[in-house]
Parts: C-alpha cells; sequence; structure tokens
C-alpha cells in the first residue's frame, strides 16, 4: 500500500501541475514585492515616532502624521496637491488633444512613410534620453523667459516628455480603426473633419481615456523636473514629500502620511478607468 500510495502521489505531481503550482508561487511573490512596501509605509503613517524607530509590530494607531501633513503650518502638501493637480490636468489635456491630432494626421493623410517613420523613431528616442540631461538646458532658458518656478514651464516640460508615448498609443489605436468607416460616413457626406469627430472619434474613446490616465501617472509621478525647475512655492507632491528628510532629520511619519495621500488620486483614477485603460491597450493590439 505504501509503494501504490507513492507512485498515486508522483501522478498527481505532473509537469502541468508542477507549472501550476510555480505560477501560483511566482504571483504570491510578485503580490508580496509589490504590496508590501505599501503595507509598510501604510502601517507606519500610522505609527508614533516612538513605534517608528523602535520597529513596533503592534502599536496603537494614530492620525497624528495626517493631521500634522495636512493642517501643520511648516506643511506645504497642500499646496503641492494643488500644484500637481494642476499641472497634471493641464499637460494631460494637451498632450491627448496634440497625440490624438497627429496620431490621426500620420495615419490617415498621405504622408510619406519615410517621414512617419522618422518621426515615430525620433519621438521614441527622445523619450529615451535620460530626464536628467535635459534640466539644464530647460533651466536657463525658462529662467531667461521669467517662467522658472512657474506652473507654466512644469506643463511644458511635463507635455515634452509624455507626448512620445501619448503619439504611439494613439497611433496603435488608430489603426485598430478600419478607414472604410470614415469612407462610408464621407460617401453619406460627411467631410473628413465632421468624419473624424463623429464617427472615428467615438471609436477609439477607450485609448483616449487609457492615455489619459498614463499621462496623467506619469506627470503625477514626475520628480526631477520639478525638483530642479521650481522652488517652495511651486513644487509638487513628490518634491514635498523628498523634503521630509532633510539633512537634520528623516519624519518617519509624516514622511509616510504623505506617501499615502499622494498616492491616493492616481490610485483612484486607475480604480475607476481600469476598465477603460485594459480596453484602450487591447483596442491597439490588433490590427
Amino acid at each position: 500500500m505504501t509503494a501504490l500510495t507513492r507512485i498515486a502521489s508522483l501522478r498527481r505531481f505532473t509537469p502541468a501541475t508542477r507549472a501550476r503550482m510555480l505560477g501560483i508561487a511566482l504571483f504570491a511573490l510578485a503580490i508580496i514585492v509589490v504590496v508590501g512596501p505599501f503595507v509598510w509605509v501604510l502601517a507606519n503613517s500610522f505609527k508614533s515616532p516612538i513605534a517608528i524607530l523602535t520597529g513596533a509590530w503592534s502599536f496603537t494607531p494614530t492620525l497624528d502624521n495626517y493631521v500634522d501633513v495636512l493642517s501643520s503650518k511648516r506643511s506645504d502638501f497642500v499646496h503641492a496637491l494643488m500644484t500637481s493637480l494642476v499641472v497634471a490636468t493641464t499637460s494631460t489635456a494637451i498632450v491627448v488633444a496634440i497625440a490624438t491630432l497627429a496620431a490621426y494626421s500620420l495615419h490617415r493623410f498621405a504622408w510619406a512613410r519615410w517621414a512617419v517613420r522618422a518621426l515615430l523613431v525620433w519621438t521614441i528616442a527622445f523619450h529615451v534620453i535620460p530626464i536628467i540631461t535635459m534640466v539644464g538646458p530647460w533651466y536657463v532658458a525658462f529662467r531667461d523667459l521669467g517662467l522658472y518656478d512657474t506652473r507654466t514651464a512644469l506643463v511644458l516640460t511635463h507635455v515634452v516628455i509624455n507626448l512620445p508615448v501619448a503619439l504611439w498609443l494613439m497611433m496603435s489605436f488608430f489603426r485598430s480603426v478600419p478607414p472604410e468607416i470614415e469612407e462610408a460616413a464621407m460617401v453619406d457626406g460627411c467631410h473628413s473633419l465632421a468624419a473624424f469627430w463623429y464617427v472615428v472619434l467615438p471609436l477609439v474613446v477607450p485609448g483616449l481615456i487609457a492615455t489619459g490616465v498614463l499621462a496623467f501617472i506619469f506627470s503625477w509621478n514626475e520628480f526631477t523636473i520639478a525638483l530642479n525647475l521650481t522652488s517652495q512655492a511651486n513644487a509638487t507632491v513628490p518634491v514635498v514629500v523628498s523634503k521630509f528628510a532633510n539633512d537634520y532629520e528623516v519624519q518617519y511619519g509624516p514622511m509616510a502620511a504623505a506617501s499615502i495621500l499622494a498616492t491616493l488620486p492616481a490610485l483612484m483614477l486607475m480604480f475607476f478607468g481600469q476598465r477603460f485603460v485594459v480596453q484602450g491597450l487591447t483596442l491597439g493590439a490588433v490590427k
């Protein structure tokens, strides 16, 4: 009976079963790696300074860190939150508008194929350039133009760094729309602008939302440009969060609370827009 039991147990662990168990283990590990740091920061945001420094697992939750971040006179978090919202929303609207019109033009109009490819290659090449290499020229240019430490400078730079990805995404979305649909609309009496606005654009709405969500999150999380092109007056949320650590002390509790608050807009946007993001990204996956 023992030998038969061993043989039966070995049969249960077929290659497919082992692969499934390995996949489950890797998935659980990925969840721990991704969610673990967030849970740790969330727990620290409710701890007292002594509980954080001692690494206590059992503690009495407190809201002092959140009160300090939101209402303390030494905290600029609320002002930075408004700055980030204005910059991210404005830059996202501009990026989506330009990328949509540019992608439609490149895909539908009679541009030379080499010109389209050259533009797309140039945009993706520009996108992979480290942002820190462009901060210096931008600093000099905005200082001479009187735009240093302004929201306008942040909006312009965020448009520049997010436009290449948005253009590529919108190109893939427009490729998924059959040209016969637009041609049929024009046969029915629509001119090219009406066909684009009333026929083509509604078909790529999921793609527009997906592009907008990604552009907003990229702008919201941007740190390098905001750190170098703004001062305390127009600092964004990532910059303000980083300033809880200075040369003299590290305010672990307020920093954790500010980090949690900083993630809420992006999390809420992804929660309500995840269906459109998945639908939009898959819309351009198959031609």
